[in-house]
C-alpha cells in the first residue's frame, strides 16, 4: 500500500467511527419523552433498553437506526475499495457504537450495528444469525442470550461460506467482543435475575 491508500483507510475508519458514534437510542429517548435513556432500565442506549423503557415502536426505530449505521459504514467503504476498507469500516462502526465520541465513550453492545454490518457483507450469515436469535428468544425469552448466540454463529458461517481468513478472524473477534459487552448480562443470567421479554417491569 502507498501513503495515499493508508490515508484513505484512516479516513474510511474515521467516517465509520463517526457513523457508529451517532447515539440513536439516546437522541430518540430525548425527542420521544425528554429523558436520558442512560438513567433508565439497564442504562444502555440500545434498542432493548429503549423498548423496555419507552415501548415497542421506539425500540424498533432504534434497532433499525443502529442497523443503518452499520450498513452506511460498509456502503461508505465500498467507495474506497476492497476488503481492507470494508473490514476497517466494520471495526470503526462497531467501536463508534460501543464507545461513541458524543456520549463520553459509553455506548451500546454492538448487536444491532453489528447486524447491519453482517447483513451487508454476508446476507446469508445475517439470516442464519437472525434465525438463531429468534429461536433462542422463543425458547428462553432472553434477548441478551439470543444476541450472544447470534453473534457466535457469525464466525462459523463466515468459515463455512469460505470467507478469507481476515474476515473469519474479524468475525471471531467481534463475537468475543459481543460476549464481553454482555458480561453484566451473563452475571444476571447465572444468578437468574436477567430480564425476560414479557416480564413485567419492576
Amino acid at each position: 500500500m502507498d501513503e495515499l491508500q493508508y490515508q484513505n483507510i484512516l479516513l474510511n475508519f474515521i467516517i465509520a467511527y463517526l457513523l457508529g458514534s451517532f447515539p440513536t437510542g439516546y437522541i430518540l429517548a430525548r425527542v420521544w419523552k425528554g429523558i436520558d435513556i442512560r438513567e433508565y432500565g439497564s442504562g444502555n442506549i440500545g434498542a432493548t433498553n429503549v423498548w423496555r423503557t419507552l415501548g415497542i415502536l421506539p425500540g424498533i426505530i432504534v434497532l433499525l437506526g443502529d442497523m443503518a449505521k452499520g450498513f452506511a459504514a460498509i456502503l461508505s467503504a465500498w467507495q474506497f475499495g476492497g476488503a481492507a476498507f470494508e473490514l476497517t469500516a466494520a471495526v470503526g462502526a462497531l467501536l463508534g457504537h460501543s464507545y461513541p465520541l458524543f456520549l463520553k465513550f459509553k455506548g451500546g453492545k454492538i448487536i444491532a450495528t453489528g447486524a447491519g454490518i453482517i447483513f451487508t457483507i454476508s446476507p446469508w450469515s445475517g439470516l442464519i444469525g437472525l434465525l438463531l436469535f429468534i429461536v433462542t428468544l422463543a425458547v428462553t425469552r432472553y434477548v441478551s442470550l439470543s444476541s450472544m448466540v447470534a453473534a457466535l454463529s457469525i464466525p462459523v458461517t463466515f468459515y463455512l461460506f469460505n470467507f478469507s481468513p481476515p474476515y473469519v478472524i474479524f468475525a471471531v473477534l467481534v463475537a468475543v467482543f459481543a460476549v464481553y459487552k454482555h458480561r453484566s448480562n451473563i452475571k444476571r443470567l447465572i444468578s437468574g435475575t436477567e430480564f425476560k421479554i414479557g416480564q413485567k417491569k419492576l
